[in-house]
């Protein structure tokens, strides 16, 4: 059974333009997951909001997971608040494994976002969660939660964003994938 450490934002402290904070967003679309993780045949463990992004990593760390997925949305730098757009799916640079991982979500990701084209991948040494793992990691920058499209796009699609991102672990880790949801029959 594959297995996978939810990492969602520990941010609470980065508000959304609609209101309530990453935290809350991040924690909502791994919620989200659970039941697509549970019917696909996918254990996970998650992190505590209460904890460090050290104390996270160390927990990551501490397991034999397959992948560690951050969940995350972002904010445009100040010169050009409110402007940016789409999700970013980072991944560390050295790890093939990871690139495999980012260019799945990445590419289930444009089936759901409005502007497919927006959605991009980005190898990055310098993220702590990737860079400090153990397993290979993603960090998915959701979207912008400083652009009012973006953030409304967010809270409208919690649990379609949680379907994807299952969907793409469920081919990451070459194993079918299990609708909770679906007629009984489908």
């Amino acid at each position: 059974m594959p297995s996978v450490y939810l990492s969602p934002s520990l941010q609470e402290f980065n508000p959304v333009i609609i209101g309530g904070n990453e935290e809350y967003y991040m924690n909502l679309i791994a919620d989200a997951m659970i039941p697509y993780l549970e019917a696909s045949g996918i254990s996970y463990s998650r992190n505590n909001p209460n904890e460090t992004l050290s104390q996270a990593i160390e927990r990551s760390n501490a397991g034999n997971y397959d992948l560690h997925l951050a969940l995350h949305s972002n904010s445009s730098p100040e010169y050009l608040a409110g402007t940016l757009q789409g999700p970013d799916v980072y991944y560390y640079e050295y790890s093939q494994p990871s690139r495999a991982a980012a260019d799945i979500i990445a590419a289930n990701l444009e089936s759901i976002y409005p502007n497919p084209d927006l959605v991009t991948v980005i190898p990055s040494v310098t993220l702590a969660e990737l860079r400090r793992t153990t397993a290979p990691a993603v960090l998915l920058e959701v979207a912008y939660h400083d652009n009012y499209e973006d953030a409304q796009w967010i809270a409208d699609n919690i649990n379609a964003i949680g379907r994807n991102l299952v969907l793409s672990l469920t081919e990451y880790f070459g194993i079918p994938f299990v609708d909770p949801y679906a007629p009984i029959g489908q």
